[in-house]
């Protein structure tokens, strides 16, 4: 517990230096919106763990290709397990995103609590998950001459776990036995944003629909059930540079538990802050409660993202 609080510390502490650095180098305001939206976590568009209908950094008018994204960064968890990421995006015109995520979980002393329990020793540390993401825009904020036409875009995603059937062969079946029934599924999305502007300072609006069968994003695995689930954030723009959001992920809980090992799937939410360097840097990080994750409740976790445009 001691080296987890210390971790936590140690990371709020690099959130406040880096965003304290980034206002220090980039004091004078411009009056160019921010690169929004940001990278998620499993490499769409958006805020942290929920996203938005914008797309990515889309081509200039009369171009067909946008200038690509990057993104990294880390979730530290109480109990000292994380989540490193990585993300990158490239969107077609202004209709189509492609994009990519790259996440890893730190399981920490899971395979220990295995070991204890069973006897068996599982070969891995880290679980591995591949996001693979397109989106296209339906609607364009404004269409149809409108002001009140939000936008409007439409997610498919293929997610790889390419641990989970090791780890299941490793215990005999456990996670078959709770509900796990897949190592690859899809999820769905329709996300709609708008930015209200009639309050004194702007406020971005993002609500999706997801369409699941992800266990844990699906570091744990895909069920056998689909469900439809909300996500959503609120986006205020403190000045042109800084913004201050909050999210919500409501989660599936599809699987049966195993005692002191697995437990239920919570859903998540987060306070996030993000700052804008400049035209290509995008510094972020937050408070994220994620409930509880496999053998631990996780309700004070930290997390840092970065994001560059070219």
């Amino acid at each position: 517990m001691k080296d987890a609080v210390r971790k936590t510390t140690q990371t709020l502490a690099c959130i406040v230096v880096i965003l304290f650095t980034g206002i220090s180098a980039a004091s004078a305001a411009d009056s160019e919106p921010p690169p929004l939206p940001l990278h998620g976590i499993e490499g769409s568009g958006g805020i942290a763990a929920t996203y938005s209908a914008y797309l990515t950094n889309p081509a200039e008018k009369g171009e067909i290709f946008g200038k690509p994204s990057f993104g990294t960064g880390l979730v530290t968890m109480e109990s000292g397990k994380f989540l490193g990421f990585a993300t990158i995006t490239e969107t077609f015109g202004n209709r189509l995103e492609l994009g990519y995520g790259y996440d890893a979980l730190y399981l920490d002393d899971l395979p220990d609590d295995i070991r204890s329990a069973t006897g068996v020793d599982i070969s891995d540390d880290f679980v591995y998950l591949h996001n693979f993401n397109a989106r296209v825009a339906l609607l364009k904020e404004g269409d149809f001459a409108r002001a009140w036409v939000p936008a409007v875009t439409l997610g498919a995603h293929y997610k790889y776990n390419d641990t989970s059937d090791r780890i299941d062969r490793e215990l005999g079946g456990a996670l078959s036995g709770i509900g796990i029934a897949d190592n690859d599924g899809m999820d769905y999305t329709l996300y709609a944003s708008k930015k209200i502007g009639f309050l004194p300072r702007p406020l971005l609006v993002n609500a999706g629909l997801r369409s699941t069968r992800a266990a844990h994003i699906g570091v744990l695995g895909f069920t056998g059930d689909r469900d439809l689930v909300f996500e959503g954030s609120m986006v205020a723009f403190l000045t042109d540079r800084l913004a201050l959001g909050v999210e919500y992920r409501q989660k599936p809980d599809d699987y049966d538990r195993i005692n002191g090992l697995i437990g239920d799937e919570d859903d998540w939410w987060s306070v996030v802050a993000a700052y804008v360097v400049d035209d290509h840097l995008t510094i972020s990080g937050g408070y994220f409660d994620l409930g509880t994750v496999l053998n631990h409740e996780e309700n004070r976790s930290l997390g840092l993202k970065i994001k560059y445009e070219l």
